[in-house]
């Protein structure tokens, strides 16, 4: 299975950005763009890509104890940038430093669960919202979102996020994520939800 670590934003986090993405959407040539639905929000801290199912287990116990070493931390959803001219995303304020450290210590266990991983490469917080096939210019929609500023909200849980590349029902279609673990931050008590689908 495909898997990656992230922190899952709140519902009232990403109503707000979905306002902010709605106006993005209105804008000229923004049909050209594939934007990603809110199903699709995260952050990732540490993709894995394909995982064996015996090697799950022991990644689920070493991302359960990197949870409990990180305690609980604010993030806000803010701004956005682009990575090249391909992918254009909302960045975060408020944690940086402890959404680095709980990204580093994903990275980690599944390292040592045995994982190969890339290599390591300074974590930039970001949520992707839109992608696109060709060389665009997204400098209107990175300066559109530039005085976006959600709610401030705590980060209290590490998720363990399962990506289908394929779904049957969606052939050729988005991915779509289903939550397979989700620990406390510092023992904190976890946000309810039960697995988020696409």
């Amino acid at each position: 299975m495909r898997l990656f670590a992230a922190v899952l934003p709140p519902g009232e986090a990403m109503d707000e950005l979905g306002l902010a993405v709605d106006r993005l959407r209105a804008l000229p040539g923004a049909e050209e763009l594939r934007w990603t639905g809110r199903d699709g929000w995260h952050f990732t801290l540490a993709f894995m890509g394909e995982v064996d199912d015996t090697r799950v287990p022991e990644l689920e116990r070493r991302m359960e104890r990197a949870a409990a070493r990180q305690m609980p931390f604010p993030l806000r959803l803010t701004s956005g940038g682009q990575f090249g001219r391909r992918v254009l995303w909302a960045g975060a304020s408020g944690g940086l430093a402890e959404i680095r450290r709980l990204a580093e210590r994903a990275e980690a266990a599944a390292r040592k669960s045995g994982i190969p991983m890339d290599e390591h490469r300074r974590y930039t917080p970001h949520l992707t919202v839109a992608r696109t096939r060709t060389e665009t210019e997204l400098k209107p929609y990175v300066e559109a979102l530039y005085a976006f500023e959600g709610t401030q909200w705590e980060v209290r849980e590490l998720s363990l996020v399962r990506s289908n590349l394929h779904a049957a029902d969606l052939p050729g279609g988005p991915p779509r994520y289903e939550t397979v673990g989700a620990w406390p931050l510092g023992g904190a008590p976890a946000r309810g939800g039960g697995p988020r689908g696409g």
